[in-house]
């Protein structure tokens, strides 16, 4: 390599270090605007689902009344801000005593922020939002979705499988549709012992929207819904 390619070769290296120490402040910033604007809103219930569900569709008219449920029965809901089965939690929730918090990601397609949102966060790096999905949250329900909500699914699983984050409800709402993954953990993963057969207790499945949630506050009937000291400080660590 002559001198000139290794001038050249220096300063690409340079200018990309420089564009990454730029992107190190914007990831810290999404962090502490969240932080700031989310710590207020415990307790509440983080709510998933596709972005494509149109609002005549069984599944959104569900998220709308789990939503409304759970607002007023006192918890604000968290949704991924977009359309579908995210604006239906936001709307439920608006309907109700609120508030309704929407997350919302910068994508090429597919996430434009819906109306029904009283506090509204935007961010481009998935993984900020996804802490906010959980520090915040005191259970998950999760209603039919695509990859980006199995994504969401399979974090919690993990970090409370693993201890990173304390236990909470881990509700699925729809049993026909989540069955065959759910057949496909036991069949598959406990059978061939990649998890334990206890890890399928992480998992409540429910149809109603009475039943999913009559099932968080089951939870919490005996304990309540703040965090414990030692649960506080694994959310301080997440």
């Amino acid at each position: 390599m002559d001198s000139d390619d290794q001038v050249h070769r220096h300063r690409r290296v340079e200018a990309e270090l420089n564009r990454e120490s730029w992107r190190i402040f914007q990831i810290m910033a999404e962090f502490v605007e969240g932080f700031e604007r989310l710590a207020p809103v415990r307790p509440a219930v983080s709510i998933f689902g596709s972005a494509r569900t149109p609002p005549d569709h069984p599944w959104y008219v569900k998220a709308e009344q789990v939503a409304r449920l759970l607002a007023d029965g006192g918890f604000s809901i968290i949704s991924g801000g977009g359309p579908g089965i995210m604006a239906a939690a936001n709307k439920g929730a608006q309907a109700g005593r609120g508030p309704s918090i929407g997350l919302n990601i910068e994508l090429p397609r597919e996430q434009v922020p819906n109306p029904y949102q009283d506090i509204s966060l935007s961010f481009r790096h998935f993984f900020a939002r996804k802490v906010m999905f959980v520090k915040y949250a005191s259970a998950y329900v999760v209603l039919p979705g695509g990859f980006g909500t199995l994504d969401e699914f399979a974090e919690i699983l993990t970090l409370v499988q693993t201890g990173k984050n304390r236990r909470i409800p881990i509700v699925l709402a729809d049993a026909t549709f989540w069955g065959g993954l759910l057949d496909w953990f036991r069949d598959t993963l406990v059978a061939q012992g990649t998890i334990s057969a206890g890890d399928m207790d992480l998992i409540t499945v429910c149809d109603e929207p009475q039943h999913i949630v009559d099932t968080i506050f089951a939870h919490y009937e005996e304990r309540g819904v703040e965090p414990t000291p030692e649960e506080q400080e694994i959310l301080l660590q997440l």
